[in-house]
């Protein structure tokens, strides 16, 4: 008797997103067996992109509706899995044998997945449920940052044979957090309408909580955002990963109000929470920032190592390390972890000014001469004149600039 093979379907909804869609298609051709792009009202060349790449494209009139559009993309997925991708996200293609791995179990229902958050230097990681079976039971709810997890939920409760496994691997690169694609897009009002209405209809949603209150804190409405994460808490139905959000992002406000030991709080029981530990790198970069701006470099120093261990390619994690190691004193151990860090991230020109300055104060003055030139350099090539100027009459002030 052959082996069954089973197949996987990538499914998603699009409008409009000719400049992503080919890098996205072209990271999934040789994974996935069926490609499913329903597309919402494109005006662009989206279709014949996706026409390219063999899919079935079917139509729907886009009603402002994540939960509703991905629902009825999925009556056309034929496949025994489903892989949910956005037209901005590309999958690591070394993953794949983990993934098959992953969906030939019987008893795996939810496979969830890292996904690396590029151009977000604070949570660079997040948990996605975005590879699952295609079960009857199983769908999307909520308007916005629409989910699979309600459903689950349910058909568990049911059918408790059902496993939900993490494959920790980082599968997913999404690059909506960059600063080109967020000015790009509507996002803001079109996520801000669509949450507030689920949440008047589901107020102590603590999932919904956390995602307005964290669209609330980046367009200024801070009062409204600690409300929704107090809100989130208080009602007790939070999983692990929604109370590290609703911690985690309730510490940053809290912080930015320079109120430290709440923020500390906040910020340690996101860290206590029993997740994976790339999912917690913010939480522990913000409470060594936190813990710098009291002076208390030890304990900084600490979270920022940790940083390091869980991820050695946190560009952030070692620029904060790096800065409070110099103003411990410890100006050698400073200068090593500065030129790790430029070794990662050679245009980093913040780091080499940093780098300048802790090799002046070890009057190794050719050196520091070279590192601030290369960051007055860089400041130029990045067309940011007003820290290039700064950066050359500070130098020509202390008597190390020329010309």
């Amino acid at each position: 008797m052959g082996v069954i093979m089973t197949k996987l379907s990538l499914c998603m909804i699009v409008k409009n997103e000719e400049a992503t869609l080919s890098k996205c298609l072209e990271s999934v051709q040789d994974v996935v067996d069926e490609i499913v792009v329903m597309d919402t009202g494109s005006t662009d060349k989206t279709v014949e992109i996706a026409q390219k790449f063999g899919a079935n494209i079917p139509t729907f009139e886009w009603g402002n509706d994540f939960a509703e559009a991905r629902n009825e993309a999925l009556k056309y997925v034929t496949g025994d899995w489903v892989l949910i991708l956005d037209a901005d996200e590309v999958l690591n293609k070394k993953v794949a044998p983990q993934i098959k791995e992953a969906i030939d179990k019987d008893e795996n229902l939810v496979v969830n997945l890292v996904r690396h958050e590029i151009g977000s230097s604070q949570s660079p990681y997040s948990l996605v449920s975005r590879l699952f079976r295609k079960h009857p039971e199983v769908s999307f709810s909520r308007p916005y940052h629409a989910i699979i997890d309600d459903s689950v939920s349910e058909l568990i409760k049911k059918e408790s044979h059902w496993k939900i496994v993490d494959l920790p691997a980082i599968t997913v690169f999404h690059y909506g957090y960059t600063p080109g694609a967020i000015a790009s897009l509507d996002k803001y009002n079109r996520a801000q309408q669509a949450m507030e209405k689920f949440i008047k209809e589901h107020p102590n949603d603590p999932y919904t909580c956390s995602k307005l209150g964290a669209l609330y804190a980046q367009i200024g409405k801070e009062k409204q955002a600690i409300k929704l994460f107090k809100q989130g808490l208080k009602s007790n139905k939070a999983d692990t990963h929604v109370l590290y959000e609703l911690h985690y992002h309730l510490g940053n406000l809290l912080s930015k109000q320079e109120e430290t030991e709440k923020a500390i709080k906040h910020f340690q029981k996101a860290i206590d929470q029993p997740i994976m530990p790339p999912l917690k790198l913010g939480a522990y970069n913000n409470i060594g920032v936190v813990l710098q701006s009291m002076g208390d470099y030890k304990n900084a120093a600490q979270a920022y190592e940790t940083t390091l261990k869980i991820d050695p390619s946190f560009i952030t994690g070692y620029y904060n390390f790096a800065m409070t190691l110099s103003a411990m004193g410890k100006l050698a151990d400073a200068v090593a972890i500065y030129e790790k860090l430029i070794s990662l991230s050679p245009n980093y020109a913040a780091a080499y000014q940093n780098l300048g300055v802790v090799l002046f104060k070890l009057k190794k003055l050719p050196e520091s001469s070279e590192a601030f030139k290369k960051a007055v350099s860089l400041y130029e090539a990045q067309n940011n004149q007003v820290a290039a100027e700064s950066l050359r009459n500070g130098l020509k002030e202390l008597g190390i600039w020329e010309g």
